[in-house]
């Protein structure tokens, strides 16, 4: 058996360290584990023969702090305010000092106000850097724990015999580093801003009705079938079903519905929506870690541990970056001054190689967008459960769309029936099928006798006994504007009904957008032809695939995969489940059931067609922020190396380029919280 936790860390510094700790966790046997730094956590899938205890353990004697979450979401990282303003005080004068003005004992003077900036100031990469060599393990810290005291241990050398000062470097390249830790640790939560709005949606407390008595209690004693008030402008307090009043909800910052929707007596309602109107009573349906607020914060979150191919390629070359860089700056120190050149630029070139090549941009590229991308998709009604999905949707050239509940309103009506005495025997039938034919069917017909030994075919229909008569109600083979059904009574036709749904007033609009985006639209349906190709050419779609049984929905994505396509499907039911789960990229409707959110990739919250755009657009673009994150990590030290051994980079202006590539990366990331929806 397995079991799953995140732990929260600290300790890491880089994206070395990340990989440190999930090597060592992913050592032990049947563990698999993922670290992220942008968050600094680790989601960790473990045996039973193994605890959380076991877990800590392992980190910590990889040289890191762990722990199990608190429950509550706390920021990431600390920002380094006071190291960095008392850092660049003492800096700015040591810089004065080394290069305009040079005063008496100006040399004693820039020893006393470098040497707090690059031991307390830099204590932070000292440590880290020390703490990983006693485990036989070098990061970035260890590039710049070497390079400042390289720098600040020549200049005391130099200090004695009259040669140059390097104290200006070692103190600059600390207060630069200090300033990108700082931004960095600022961006880093700015870009967790959208999942921590959304854990704290939830309301804090709630008035239960108990006895007819209204009771204020905290959220967390409340109990499925508890009735609770909701008064107007009061957050609701978990998923309910409206038993008394009407209101308008507005839901904007769940599900990104700009508009409040109206509810009354038997409507659903989700947790975390606020009350716009009039006092409502609803019944808890889900609570606690089953409500819909729940379950996407924990989507959202599990979404950000994961890692795209790129990213592990990242990875696996900032694993060896460090001893690779540390042997480069070795040999050009010695290429240096076996060409003759002084000891003074051979070391300042050496010194260089080690403060530009630090490799914390690769570590932040994709996580720090797929925080923000999944956050800012949250706001808007979408989860994206990771980064592997961001590719399929690049990929995918050909979107098959469900019908029912997906294109339509799938809120089917009745508009013929033979006879009041045919919807009577159809709505006894049906009265024990969820299907939305049968709701159909069961609401035209009114009050209806009762039914035993019901039964159901998928894709057929239902048969049940009715007043000592065996009642069938199947689907026609005749074709109509809508869906018929023939009524059997006792073998014979009785009659017949004839059933309708409408396309989304957005649908239209939708398949226009997903054919701009290069998706070649498909609509895929258990209906009659007639009543597929009328829906279809209503909304714009060319290929239809018709009279399909639940069960070959399956086949169908398929056989689309086999002639080459990479297939997006967007479904809503128990019946898209199987192929929501084979297609390439499976877009769920977050309205439809939890088997068939839990079979796809996006979920989308809203039951609105465009939002699948839009789902598809976010993703994309995350995508495309994490490529170029990459490749301007992979630029900045592929060209930042040459030039630094080449003696082209100042120490101070490699340690300055070094800070600010991270903070461009985390920036550039930063730019999905603009995202606009279509819808």
């Amino acid at each position: 058996m397995t079991s799953e936790v995140d732990l929260e860390l600290t300790g890491m510094t880089c994206a070395s360290c990340a990989n440190r700790i999930e090597r060592k966790l992913n050592k032990l046997d049947g563990v698999a584990a993922t670290v992220n730094f942008a968050t600094e956590k680790a989601h960790v899938a473990f045996p039973d023969t193994l605890t959380p205890a076991d877990l800590v353990a392992t980190v910590e004697a990889a040289g890191y702090g762990a722990s199990l979450p608190a429950g509550e979401p706390r920021a990431t990282g600390d920002d380094g305010r006071t190291r960095l303003l008392v850092s660049a005080l003492l800096t700015v004068p040591v810089v004065v000092l080394g290069m305009a003005w040079h005063v008496d004992g100006w040399r004693w003077i820039s020893l006393v106000l470098a040497t707090p900036v690059v031991f307390w100031g830099g204590a932070g990469f000292h440590r880290a850097a020390w703490t990983n060599l006693r485990h036989g393990a070098t990061t970035m810290d260890t590039l710049v724990s070497l390079g400042t005291l390289a720098a600040y241990g020549w200049s005391v050398v130099s200090l004695v015999g009259g040669g140059e000062l390097y104290l200006e470097a070692a103190a600059v390249v600390t207060t630069f580093l200090l300033a990108g830790r700082f931004l960095e640790a600022r961006a880093k939560s700015r870009s967790g801003d959208a999942l921590r709005a959304l854990l704290e949606l939830g309301a804090k407390d709630v008035a239960v009705l108990r006895d007819g008595v209204e009771t204020r209690i905290e959220v967390a004693g409340l109990r499925v079938g508890d009735l609770f008030v909701v008064r107007p402008g009061e957050k609701l307090a978990t998923d309910g079903v409206v038993e008394e009043g009407a209101s308008a909800v507005d839901a904007s910052l769940l599900t990104g519905e700009p508009v409040p929707v109206e509810v009354g007596p038997g409507d659903d309602v989700v947790g975390g929506c606020i009350n716009a109107g009039g006092r409502l009573v609803v019944r808890a349906t889900r609570v606690g870690a089953d409500t819909q607020l729940a379950q996407m914060a924990r989507l959202v979150e599990q979404a950000q541990f994961g890692k795209a191919p790129v990213q592990r390629l990242a990875d696996r070359i900032s694993a060896v970056f460090v001893p690779v860089v540390i042997a480069l700056a070795i040999a050009t120190l010695l290429g240096w001054l076996l060409a003759g050149q002084s000891a003074t630029d051979a070391f300042t070139a050496a010194v260089a190689v080690l403060i530009i090549a630090c490799p914390c941009a690769l570590g932040l590229a994709t996580p720090t967008a797929l925080m923000v991308g999944t956050g800012r998709g949250a706001q808007l009604g979408i989860l994206i459960k990771g980064p592997e999905v961001l590719e399929q949707t690049r990929r995918a050239n050909v979107v098959v769309l469900d019908k029912t509940g997906t294109v339509t309103t799938g809120r089917m009506t009745v508009q013929q029936f033979t006879s009041d005495e045919t919807l009577r025997l159809a709505g006894a039938a049906e009265s024990g099928s969820e299907h939305p034919i049968a709701k159909a069917i069961v609401a035209a017909a009114g009050e209806v006798p009762p039914a035993t030994e019901f039964a159901s075919t998928p894709g057929v229909g239902v048969t049940a006994t009715v007043g000592g008569h065996r009642i069938e109600v199947r689907r026609a083979a005749t074709a109509a504007a809508g869906t018929t059904v023939d009524v059997v009574c006792d073998g014979e036709t009785v009659g017949s009904i004839v059933v309708a749904d409408e396309p989304r007033p957005t649908s239209a609009e939708a398949v226009a957008r997903l054919k701009g985006l290069g998706l070649r639209p498909v609509l895929l349906t258990g209906d009659n032809r007639s009543v597929a190709t009328s829906i279809a050419t209503a909304v714009g779609i060319e290929d239809v695939v018709a009279e399909v049984l639940p069960a070959d929905k399956v086949d169908v994505v398929r056989r689309l995969q086999s002639e080459g396509d990479v297939v997006a499907m967007v479904g809503d039911g128990v019946n898209d489940a199987a192929a929501l789960a084979q297609a390439d990229l499976g877009i769920a409707m977050g309205t439809g059931s939890d088997v068939a959110i839990e079979a796809s990739d996006l979920t989308l919250v809203r039951d609105d067609l465009l939002v699948a755009v839009d789902a598809i657009r976010l993703s994309r673009r995350t995508l495309g922020i994490i490529r170029g994150n990459l490749f301007w990590a992979f630029a900045y030290n592929v060209a930042g190396l040459p030039l630094a051994a080449a003696g082209l980079l100042n120490p101070m202006i490699a340690g300055g380029a070094m800070a600010l590539s991270s903070v461009f990366v985390v920036g550039n990331s930063l730019r999905l919280r603009s995202f606009r929806t279509t819808s």
